[in-house]
């Protein structure tokens, strides 16, 4: 039982933390292109189209 005094409080800063990364992640614009990169890997690119 006496554990649980440090175990919540570490819980808690943890799961803080883990949101305070997410929240920085959206500022920053991580999730701004979700569908950006799958179509560069489609689409072709000049150096593909002069090999040939």
């Amino acid at each position: 039982m006496n554990m649980l005094i440090y175990l919540i409080p570490i819980a808690l800063l943890m799961g803080g933390i883990g949101l305070l990364a997410f929240l920085w992640s959206l500022k920053s614009g991580q999730y701004d292109d979700l569908e950006g990169a799958a179509w560069r890997i489609l689409a072709e690119d000049e150096t593909d189209r002069k090999k040939s």
